[in-house]
């Protein structure tokens, strides 16, 4: 039987994601939500990795599996490192990604590029069916352009621009994104590290 990895998200654009980033593992990777599993996660840690940890544990108290979670999200220098742990929940949970890049956009009027550096960063946490923990940490640097760009991202993907390729990381194709991206880096240290452990 195949080797199952429960995502503690139910966020379909990050599966697909992880999916393709992890397909070189003989494992069969499913959302808690696919794992028929509703555990009421309150992320109050305060950092990436925090956050990360508790969403793993309340997951993982359902399941023999090994389980993943990532907490991720959006630092803008300028800003005080805002949005940060609260990307998701910036402006409210409901508030669409296009009003919320709108605002940071409005909230950087004026500011010259050299003081919009951003970065994204990722924590993923992976609680072992023996509960042992193992986080990573990656980020990718960037700044926060002038307008939103581009179809392939999501959440604030459409204002996150990076020097290398003078596009924003919603204008790269997937595969590239991929390579780049926090969660990308973050997803293939936790692969490394889960294969010399248990894979």
């Amino acid at each position: 039987m195949k080797k199952k990895i429960i995502f503690a998200t139910g966020n379909q654009d990050k599966m697909k994601e992880i999916r393709m980033i992890l397909s070189d593992l003989d494992v069969e990777i499913i959302s808690m939500k696919e794992a028929g599993i509703a555990a009421d996660i309150k992320e109050d840690g305060t950092t990436f990795e925090e956050n990360a940890v508790i969403k793993a544990k309340a997951v993982a108290a359902f399941t023999d599996a090994i389980v993943i979670a990532d907490d991720s999200g959006l630092e803008i220098d300028y800003l005080n490192k805002e949005p940060g742990i609260y990307s998701a929940r910036y402006m409210g949970e409901d508030t669409s990604y296009e009003v919320k890049n709108r605002n940071l956009l409005e909230r950087l009027e004026g500011v010259e590029k050299e003081k919009r550096t951003a970065r994204f960063v990722c924590a993923i946490a992976a609680v072992l069916p023996d509960q042992e923990v193992i986080v990573k940490r990656e980020t990718i640097e960037g700044y926060i352009g002038y307008e939103p760009a581009g179809e392939n991202g999501f959440g604030y993907d459409p204002i996150f621009y990076v020097d290398e390729y003078n596009c924003s990381t919603a204008q790269l194709p997937p595969d590239k994104k991929n390579e780049l991206s926090h969660r990308g880096k973050a997803l293939r240290a936790m692969r490394d590290a889960l294969r010399g452990k248990c894979l």
